[in-house]
């Protein structure tokens, strides 16, 4: 029998503009980490009920960008020191991945692009700019997620990615890691993407992440 098809409706419209407007408040800096989240100001804010409010707030906490415990607080979420390892090992396993399938796939276009966002990070790194690390490390891993061609995967990435990265916004990041070993370590990336070599690059990326490998 025919599947019928339904249209997304305007309440679900609204959650969605609602939730893309308090993300990117979030991941710019709009909303800092630890702000409280008054749900009558957020009306006023965006101009829309309570509903679809609540709606975009849950589905960011499953993201790991807002803290609420019910009838206490709703919050931007905290990074805390003691969970860096983790977000990072975590987005390892992902990037890593990615990073396999998209380097074979790059136009020359896409691979300049990418080296060009590596020597912006690596330079960044160098200099110990521990906020636009945490920037364009992210973005530059979103260039490999856009072309690693795996729409499965880039839907988890998408879905997960920020929330984890945003647990590493720590300005003390660079002493919470072997910084010196991590700036190495994209350069591995870089040189590797240049080259083409998939294995290599995946390699560097996983090790960028803390994850266990040739050199632990």
């Amino acid at each position: 029998m025919p599947v019928p098809r339904t249209a997304p409706t305007e309440h679900q419209l609204l959650r969605d503009t609602v939730r893309r407007k308090i993300h990117a408040a979030i991941m710019d800096g709009t909303l800092e980490p630890g702000e409280r989240l008054n749900d009558d100001e957020l009306i006023a804010w965006l101009g829309v009920s309570r509903t679809p409010i609540r709606e975009a707030l849950s589905q960011l906490t499953r993201a790991g960008l807002i803290e609420m415990a019910p009838n206490r607080y709703t919050r931007v979420t905290t990074p805390k020191p003691d969970e860096v390892v983790e977000a990072m090992q975590t987005l390892g396993v992902l990037f890593g991945g990615v990073v396999r399938l998209a380097v074979p796939r790059l136009t020359a276009a896409a691979r300049r692009r990418i080296v060009a966002q590596l020597d912006r990070t690596i330079a960044e790194l160098e200099s110990h700019d521990v906020a636009s690390v945490n920037r364009d490390a992210l973005d530059v891993f979103g260039l490999y997620v856009d072309a690693c061609g795996n729409p499965d995967l880039q839907r988890v990435c998408r879905d997960t990615m920020d929330g984890l990265a945003f647990r590493l916004r720590l300005p003390n990041l660079d002493e919470l890691i072997d910084w010196d070993r991590m700036t190495e370590d994209f350069r591995r990336l870089r040189a590797a993407t240049e080259s083409g070599d998939n294995i290599a690059a995946e390699l560097a990326t996983e090790a960028i992440h803390l994850l266990p490998g040739e050199k632990s």
